[in-house]
């Protein structure tokens, strides 16, 4: 066997790169998700340069000015849905119709965050790999992650057959109410969709990767409990009883004892008892007046809590509501429950999607994503449609200290991020839409 034989026979014997798996086209997303990453970052830094607090409704739209036009030249279809009704800015919705019959895509994220103008927190400061600035991850990284991702699939000619719906909310920080208004082109957009994809941060710990296929519920509550005033040598008298700050105790603590259970979390954030007690408009603070020698007829809390399905929410609601009953003498109680975000729980659907999701990383030589707890992220829109489509949640960048000032976006996960997400789009658009 000559040397020209042996060579060609050695080098059947290497093991083929793990992009050698990926289709030509998906070869050129690769390519240009790693090429374009400087004008990702450009356009991040010009949207985290805009403070669009959910409540600073021009700062919104002024995001959405400047995300519309990456959307448009893409080929879709551009729409502003205005939420005056709820006080809030509005929603960017985007439509790009492709092969008929095929997989209906929803790509979720939001223009909204946490720093309102009067914060503090305004600036984005590069610190090598990372961007240190108000939104630069929750969500204007994953909105910038999505936008590059479809920008790769045009260039490998696979988006023209895609049909994709983006809905970028304007309030997800803080939505508006009633959320059956504010959420209503959202869940419109997921009635005709088969597969919901959303942008917010992927969890990245330790080096791994996680995926996450479950979002728990998020609902708030106020206890208001009422007694006897009277001189507080009085106090636990079968005239006076025990007073309003002694019942709201006692709710409290057998919360603590008596609610625990796995993926639930409850919390009482704000509390405050005596002789008056003002609780503001926004619910964000309380005021109270008493001394310690009268017994206090009024004390209320506030507090959230949070659960994976729709039956954990209906059993802690019943049990909330059973232990706020049983009232110490000559005091009285109510549980008021405000509905928030509902639970996104972890259906198979949506671990079939991880499934794909992971086999598209085996493709590209990373490392498989294990399913993240759900108790390691917040409430979100996807939860909204979760009912009616399979999901993924964190299909945006990783990062860190969101919603703080410490808020800070790792920019070496968006190639990986882009990657996985126009990929999978790109595999899914192939297939045929649920009936």
């Amino acid at each position: 066997m000559n040397r020209t034989c042996l060579l060609a026979l050695s080098l059947l014997a290497i093991p083929a790169p793990a992009h050698a798996r990926l289709s030509p086209p998906e070869q050129t997303i690769a390519a240009v998700a790693d090429r374009d990453i400087p004008a990702d970052i450009a356009l991040l830094e010009k949207l985290v340069a805009q403070n669009s607090g959910t409540r600073n409704v021009e700062g919104v739209r002024k995001v959405r000015d400047m995300v519309a036009p990456e959307l448009a030249t893409l080929g879709f279809a551009i729409r502003w849905v205005p939420m005056d009704a709820v006080h809030r800015a509005g929603h960017l919705i985007a439509t790009h119709t492709g092969r008929p019959g095929t997989t209906r895509m929803l790509l979720i994220g939001h223009l909204d965050t946490v720093f309102e103008p009067e914060s503090p927190f305004q600036t984005a400061t590069r610190e090598g790999d990372k961007l240190h600035g108000p939104g630069a991850s929750d969500d204007k990284g994953g909105v910038v992650v999505m936008i590059a991702a479809l920008r790769a699939m045009q260039a490998a000619g696979t988006l023209k057959d895609a049909n994709v719906s983006v809905v970028l909310t304007g309030d997800e920080e803080a939505a508006g109410e009633p959320v059956e208004i504010a959420r209503a082109d959202l869940v419109e957009a997921a009635r005709h969709a088969d597969v919901a994809l959303d942008f917010e941060s992927m969890v990245a710990t330790g080096g791994q990767d996680y995926g996450s296929i479950a979002r728990r519920s998020a609902a708030s509550y106020t206890i208001t409990a009422t007694g006897v005033s009277s001189h507080s040598g009085q106090i636990f008298s079968p005239e006076v009883g025990d007073g309003a700050v002694f019942e709201l105790a006692r709710i409290i603590t057998a919360f603590r004892e008596q609610l625990p259970e796995p993926d639930l979390t409850f919390n009482i954030g704000l509390i405050a008892g005596g002789a008056t007690v003002t609780l503001s408009a926004d619910e964000a603070q309380m005021s109270a007046t008493g001394k310690t020698n009268i017994v206090p007829p009024l004390a209320i809390a506030n507090g959230d809590f949070r659960a994976l399905t729709q039956g954990q929410i209906d059993r802690v609601k019943a049990r909330m509501t059973a232990i706020v009953a049983r009232h110490l003498p000559h005091t009285d109680a109510q549980i008021v429950f405000r509905e928030g975000y509902p639970p996104m729980a972890p259906t198979p659907g949506n671990r079939a999607l991880l499934d794909r999701l992971n086999a598209i990383n085996a493709d590209l030589g990373l490392a498989p994503m294990p399913v993240l707890d759900p108790l390691k992220r917040g409430a979100g829109d996807i939860s909204f449609v979760a009912n009616q489509v399979d999901g993924l949640v964190g299909m945006g960048p990783a990062s860190r200290g969101e919603h703080t000032p410490e808020e800070r976006v790792d920019l070496s996960s968006f190639p990986r991020q882009i990657k996985r997400a126009a990929i999978l789009m790109t595999r899914l658009s192939r297939e045929k839409a649920r009936d």
